[in-house]
């Protein structure tokens, strides 16, 4: 039995020596406040100086368009209750059914607030329509905001034809005295993935962290549009134009900075690589019975796997898995410890059973062909174990026929 098979590298990924050599000097010898006039502060200023700027030539946005953060999730916060806390006005906001918790949980928040969310369905792949977008716009629309690529289910948007659209619009908007929309993505797990250029995206702000990209835990990205109007949420010392006060995590930053530096560079190459064992495994796992693929068969990311096994629960295949030494997870590690069905396959139109029984396998560098074989060696037996203890038989038609018959309707919050 092979040690250790990491097969969730969408939940985090190890930190790559290249990043760790790269922000090694910032922790003992180059470690000044980068706010100090001195030579080590001003050091540490230059390094984050030029961190900023190599990623800000990756998004081709402009150096002060990058606001470092604590992470994702505090990255998404910033981009929706920064944008709604002093709104003087009731505003509006669009987002999907399948969003990061991070995006569903900040929308909520700023109902309390007496502003109003809609929520977008998606069909059984994952998709938004963006007749829906168009038919959930309403005059006091501030904000739309939809992931890039799905971290669950691997389901990517069309983000350019959404941005494209909201431009447009923008400008009869204008015209009619109403407020510009911004546009924000999600693009967490699109990072090392896809294109993250925000000129061909027509995005406004875009969020990424560095622990999906081989890169430190704890450091995050908020691209911001200069005409964007966002308001701090942490006050002090006015660090991140005044957007994300506290002492720059220098080091993280620099890892950051050096993780998207080899992850853009090694993109193609990975790609091709890990869709084409993607596949392989998709196959494979579809032959045994009563399987489904969640998410869009060819609009997914080249690492995702998400596969609902009918008759099981996800969470006792899990723990077969980690005894023959394979990890994998139920869906987003955010909310692994939450006994309630996956809020994205659910979105998908899958019942209960379905959602419980998914399983995401997500691949990365040091995934190899090996490995998937003997998860597929071993796999269809502990599936065979668990449902002979099972008192769960779910009917395929009935269940193909709940997706079909799935109520797909914009939703208020």
């Amino acid at each position: 039995m092979p040690n250790n098979i990491y097969l969730d590298y969408a939940s985090t990924t190890p930190t790559d020596p290249e990043v760790v050599k790269a922000m090694q000097p910032y922790w003992n010898d180059v470690y000044g406040n980068p706010s100090s006039l001195y030579s080590m502060g001003q050091k540490s200023k230059k390094a984050l100086i030029a961190a900023r700027s190599a990623i800000a030539d990756t998004f081709s946005c402009q150096p002060e368009e990058i606001i470092f953060t604590g992470g994702g999730t505090e990255s998404i916060n910033l981009a929706i209750k920064g944008l709604f806390q002093y709104q003087k006005e009731p505003r509006h906001m669009i987002t999907s059914a399948i969003e990061h918790h991070a995006v569903i949980d900040s929308a909520e928040s700023i109902t309390r607030q007496g502003h109003a969310v809609s929520i977008l369905p998606v069909d059984e792949d994952g998709l938004v329509n963006l007749k829906d977008l168009e038919t959930a716009i309403k005059d006091n629309t501030l904000l739309v905001s939809i992931m890039l690529a799905n971290n669950e289910v691997g389901t990517i948007q069309d983000i350019r034809a959404i941005g494209n659209f909201i431009e447009k619009l923008n400008k009869k908007r204008v015209a009619k005295d109403l407020p510009k929309i911004f546009f924000h993505t999600d693009a967490c797990q699109a990072a090392g993935a896809l294109d993250l250029d925000v000129q061909k995206l027509h995005v406004d702000m875009m969020t990424i962290n560095g622990s999906k990209i081989y890169g430190p835990k704890g450091i995050g990205v908020l691209y911001k549009k200069r005409d964007v109007p966002l308001t701090a949420l942490v006050s002090g010392g006015g660090q991140e134009r005044n957007l994300r006060s506290g002492t720059e995590n220098v080091p993280g930053i620099i890892g950051l900075a050096k993780a998207l530096e080899l992850a853009e560079k090694n993109k193609k190459k990975e790609n091709a690589r890990l869709s084409k064992m993607r596949d392989w495994l998709i196959e494979q796992i579809l032959q045994i019975p009563k399987t489904r693929l969640n998410g869009h068969p060819t609009k997914r990311l080249a690492n995702n796997i998400n596969i609902s096994i009918l008759d099981i629960e996800g969470e006792a295949t899990l723990l077969y898995l980690d005894e023959i030494g394979v990890q994998a997870s139920t869906g987003s590690a955010c909310t692994s410890e939450s006994l309630e069905p996956s809020h994205v396959i659910r979105a998908l139109g899958r019942p209960y059973e379905a959602a419980h029984g998914s399983i995401r396998f997500t691949l990365g560098k040091h995934t190899t062909q090996k490995d998937l074989k003997y998860l597929v060696s071993k796999l269809p037996d502990i599936v065979e174990h668990l449902r002979k203890a099972s008192p769960v038989d779910v009917d395929m038609d009935t269940l193909d026929k709940s997706i079909k018959t799935f109520p797909r309707e914009i939703t208020e919050l």
